[in-house]
């Protein structure tokens, strides 16, 4: 045993250095890859069932004399399911009885170190799909009953289409088919309802593959028979009394069903008169309807058998002959006032004897055919009379009598406590407490219908309006009594309108002369009264004028207007019904007050009156300096020194300086002039000559002769400043 793995050790030694070898004889050699192929034994298009060989043949040149070892790999739909390491020029893949499912897109690579190569893609195709198998999870079922189908191909691969068909043997017509696929099985089970018509049942399959853009379908399979029993019979009727059926006969009405033993369940029985259900019967064979006949009970009645998913039925017709005809209750009217006469008559046109009955409701009025009483509101409602010999008792069809009576003159009314503001919601009642509903009520305003309501109750209706201003209104109330409309009383309702659009001016004009009235005129373009009307000097916070009228404007006036009353003014109004601080304002208007003519002239003239008084006054003193430079001569012919120099003379006589025109205070003795313009004025110059004595020795400046003084004096016109002055010609020398 030893020696056994000792020699197979040395020969994969040796297989191993002989590999290593060719790998480096591999390297160091050329070698191409001229041609890769790939064929399909016994082709590429094979029924199924059939063995498929899969060849792919490969062409290397090489420059080694060992063919190089290269890999083979082959693809279905880009997808490698098969490699294989070789010397060989052709490697093979073997699929033995190809189904639907090795159908697709072949191709196989070579590689060889870092070459690499592939062939051209291949179609697959594989035709046909093995018949299906069929089996059934009975032979024997029971009408309501399931048949449970199994449909399989076990050859082939999901997804698989399966059609399943049941039918009749021996017919050619499908009573139920069923498809579906099966996406994860290669079979699929579904269920067939047994139905009350199914006697011998073939179920049929067929599958569906799809192989790439086609479909490959399967023969027809048949599955072995199922034999159908029936669950209970048809049901049939039993009829009593037989034959002719009269009012007042009892009449059965019974219908019956027999069930097999292997019934799953009870059926149910249900007798009925046209839709009406009339009686049932579960847990039982049969079921019976039992009644009185009367003439409404004729026509068609139908026993139906419900099990499960069956249901049978049948039908038949019953007729009964009528006894007498259904009475007839007549009336009078059918409206009637309260205090009318109320008339029934119940008749039966050719009839024996009846026993009558009149009924209020549940309640008998009468045991006669004829009824008759004064109206009230309590006799109205349902009336109906019957008919009955022996046990046979018909009733009329009801009469709805109306006694009506007349409504209580309608009150109106409405909900506001206090004053109502213009634009505010009221909610006029009104109400008739007595008279028969339904009643339709009408509200008008100022005479025309505002809108319309009906009542079934005596409880009082509620309108809603918005009045803008004074308003009357009044309800009409109606009913079905004869008596004509009802009238209420007159409900007088008082708006108030807050003020609005405050408006101030001015009488005549807002340029007001001094010693004018001033009067201002506020008013309001609405508002109810009383109005409250404020004054107030624009900047001034407190009104200086307030009132309370019953009027749409007020006034305020001032006599003997001065500047004081100039300025901008407003004003304010409000009543009851505007929002307390936010009292609508008016316009501001300025008023301006200005002099009269007669006091602008009187100020005129007392101006001029001072004018001419200050001109008097400079003419007076005019003509006093005129006298006293008249004079100056011969006080200057008193003086004992001559005048040689202003700056050397230090008695301060302000005469003898007035003289030589030496002191500035020869103008303070001239009147200054009242015009404002103070344009040059032109005068006349008088000149007068003066001699003046030379001084004393002891005053003279070294000089000697006589000095010949001019003094010039301009005569000015009477509204001037008179302009004088002095001037002196002559040497001190005396020459």
């Amino acid at each position: 045993m030893q020696l056994g793995w000792a020699r197979a050790g040395k020969m994969r030694l040796v297989l191993l250095t002989l590999a290593l070898c060719s790998s480096l004889e591999g390297r160091e050699n050329s070698f191409t890859i001229n041609s890769i192929h790939m064929e399909s034994l016994p082709g590429w298009i094979v029924p199924n069932g059939w063995n498929v060989t899969l060849q792919c043949i490969v062409d290397i040149s090489t420059t080694s004399q060992v063919k190089p070892q290269h890999e083979l790999l082959f693809y279905k739909d880009d997808v490698l399911f098969y490699n294989v390491s070789s010397m060989e020029s052709t490697e093979s893949y073997f699929i033995p009885q190809a189904r639907v499912y090795d159908s697709g897109t072949y191709k196989c690579t070579v590689i060889l170190n870092n070459k690499e190569k592939t062939t051209a893609e291949f179609q697959l195709s594989v035709k046909g799909v093995p018949s299906p198998r069929v089996t059934v999870d009975k032979k024997e079922a029971i009408e309501g009953g399931i048949v449970t189908v199994n449909c399989s191909v076990p050859e082939e691969k999901p997804p698989i289409h399966f059609t399943i068909e049941k039918f009749e043997l021996n017919t050619k017509s499908i009573k139920l088919k069923k498809e579906k696929t099966s996406r994860s099985q290669n079979f699929l089970i579904l269920e067939f309802p047994v139905e009350e018509q199914d006697h011998i049942l073939v179920f049929r399959c067929q599958a569906r593959i799809i192989s790439g853009i086609h479909v490959e379908t399967s023969e027809l399979t048949r599955s072995d028979l199922v034999t159908v029993r029936t669950s209970f019979s048809i049901p049939k009727f039993y009829i009593s009394p037989a034959g002719v059926i009269t009012e007042g006969d009892q009449l059965h009405i019974r219908c019956t069903i027999q069930v097999t033993h292997l019934a799953m369940e009870s059926p149910e029985i249900i007798i009925q008169k046209d839709k009406a259900i009339v009686a049932n019967s579960r847990h039982s064979n049969e079921a019976v309807y039992s009644v009185m006949a009367m003439v409404e009970h004729n026509g068609n009645y139908t026993c139906k058998v419900e099990s499960s998913r069956i249901a049978k039925v049948s039908s038949i017709v019953v007729n009964i002959t009528e006894l007498f005809s259904k009475p007839k209750l007549e009336s009078s009217s059918t409206r009637l006032d309260q205090g009318e006469s109320l008339n029934l008559s119940c008749s039966i046109p050719g009839a024996p004897p009846v026993n009558f009955t009149i009924q209020k409701g549940d309640t008998i009025v009468s045991h006669t055919p004829n009824f008759t009483k004064i109206a009230s509101a309590w006799d109205s409602g349902t009336y109906t009379c019957t008919g009955a010999i022996g046990k046979v008792v018909k009733t009329s069809s009801p009469v709805q009598i109306t006694v009506c009576e007349m409504l209580s003159t309608p009150k109106i009314s409405h909900d506001a406590k206090s004053e109502i503001i213009k634009g505010q919601t009221i909610e006029i009642s009104c109400q008739s407490i007595n008279g028969t509903s339904p009643i339709s009520y009408h509200l008008l305003k100022v005479n025309n219908i505002l809108e319309s309501r009906t009542t079934n109750s005596n409880d009082p209706v509620v309108f809603k309006d918005n009045p803008t201003k004074d308003t009357e209104y009044q309800c009409i109330a109606d009913n079905c009594h004869s008596h004509i409309e009802m009238f209420s009383n007159v409900l007088r309702v008082k708006v108030i309108a807050p003020v609005d659009e405050v408006t101030l001016s001015i009488l005549l004009n807002n340029m007001v002369e001094s010693g004018e009235d001033i009067t201002l005129r506020c008013s309001v373009n609405e508002g109810s009264g009383p109005i409250t009307y404020r004054f107030y000097r624009e900047k001034e916070n407190k009104h200086f004028y307030q009132t309370t009228v019953n009027d749409t404007e007020v006034f305020w006036s001032k006599t003997q207007a001065s500047k004081e009353q100039e300025g901008q003014y407003y004003c304010i109004a409000f009543n009851r019904a505007n929002r307390a601080k936010h009292f609508p304002q008016s316009n501001v208007l300025t008023v301006r007050v200005f002099l009269a003519p007669w006091k602008k002239g009187l100020i005129a003239v007392v101006v001029i009156g001072v004018i001419i008084a200050a001109l008097i006054v400079g003419a007076k003193c005019y003509f006093l300096r005129k006298a006293k430079a008249k004079q100056m001569p011969v006080e200057m012919s008193r003086t004992a020194a001559p005048l040689l120099n202003s700056n050397e003379m230090s008695d301060p006589n302000t005469e003898v300086n007035s003289h030589y025109g030496y002191n500035d205070d020869v103008g303070n003795h001239a009147m200054k002039p009242t015009n404002e313009n103070k344009e040059p004025l032109t005068s006349d110059v008088e000149y007068t000559e003066v001699e003046v004595t030379p001084a004393e020795p002891h005053r003279a400046l070294g000089t000697k002769g006589t000095e010949t003084v001019y003094s010039e004096i301009r005569k000015a016109c009477p509204d001037f400043v008179e302009n004088r002055y002095s001037r002196t010609e002559g040497s001190l020398d005396g020459t």
